[in-house]
């Protein structure tokens, strides 16, 4: 085994800390890297009659190939009255729109690249 000279604290405070901001009127999701903006995806989102829950939520679940039209990646979120989450898409042509049943859709490229940075916990602010 390996024998680290560093304290928890050490890592703790150098591990960085995602949290994401979801604007449904924009279409973006935003992710930020220890409160600083990192990067920025286009995304679709629910339509009137079944709407992207708002609220502040949090990342409870992971699943890789979800199949159907859930892409490459599932990002569970705790929002009520649901089950809501952000994912890939068997159909591009959707993102930047108004279409889902209240999930968030990314491209799958973004959605990999989104999965491999946030833990599981991270907040998810929906507005």
């Amino acid at each position: 085994m390996f024998d680290y000279p560093f304290s928890d604290d050490y890592f703790q405070y150098y591990r960085a800390i995602y949290s994401i901001t979801i604007n449904t009127e924009a279409h973006t999701l935003t992710l930020f890297k220890s409160g600083n903006f990192f990067k920025s995806y286009t995304v679709a989102v629910g339509k009137s009659s079944t709407p992207t829950p708002k609220g502040t939520f949090k990342i409870i679940n992971k699943a890789i190939n979800p199949g159907g039209p859930f892409g490459v990646r599932w990002l569970g979120l705790d929002a009520p009255n649901g089950d809501y989450g952000i994912h890939g898409t068997n159909n591009p042509a959707s993102i930047g729109k108004n279409v889902s049943n209240g999930c968030i859709r990314m491209y799958n490229k973004d959605v990999l690249e989104l999965s491999s940075l946030v833990p599981l916990g991270t907040v998810v602010k929906i507005v």
